[in-house]
């Protein structure tokens, strides 16, 4: 069973995440009781996920600020802001930010998530070693130790995912 938990803005852990961006983790499994975990993105310049899958969670996008791409399966989304993506559990997907200065919430039914963004990012509260970045090979070590499957590189602005990737995935 949970507990109330409240935060104020600076009080959230901080993550450096892909392109230099911001991933702030807002509530996780501790917070929730492992009900949902909920991030804010904050990202400087467009930059991309690869294509991957979350077997164990729902994942919601609202995009509060600036632009970007989602692919879902075998669609392809343009959100802007106010816009929302519902990504269910077993679905290849992945993101494109096309615009600078991009601010997202991301939610994630059941919590558990964080995981991978605390194993792939730098926790910011802590000194970072010169020439750190999140890599495709910590994506991929992070991925498999929590539970996500990186299954291809990042898409291109017109590309959607090879149908070799959205087979066999659950």
């Amino acid at each position: 069973m949970s507990s109330p938990y409240v935060a104020r803005a600076g009080e959230h852990e901080q993550l450096e995440w892909i392109g230099g961006g911001i991933m702030e983790v807002l509530l996780d499994a501790q917070r929730t009781g492992g009900a949902l975990s909920v991030f804010r993105s904050t990202v400087p310049t467009p930059t991309a996920s690869p294509v991957h899958v979350h077997p164990a969670e729902d994942e919601i996008f609202v995009m509060l600020s600036g632009s970007g791409l989602v692919w879902i399966g075998d669609r392809r989304f343009e959100l802007a802001p106010g816009g929302v993506a519902f990504l269910p559990r077993g679905v290849p997907h992945a993101y494109r930010f096309t615009s600078d200065d991009v601010d997202m919430l991301a939610i994630a039914t059941p919590s558990g998530m964080e995981g991978f963004f605390r194993d792939a990012g730098w926790n910011r509260s802590r000194p970072k070693p010169a020439g750190w970045a999140v890599t495709p090979e910590a994506l991929g070590r992070a991925g498999a130790a929590n539970g996500q499957i990186v299954l291809g590189p990042p898409l291109a602005p017109d590309a959607m995912i090879p149908a070799a990737l959205l087979d066999g995935h659950p």
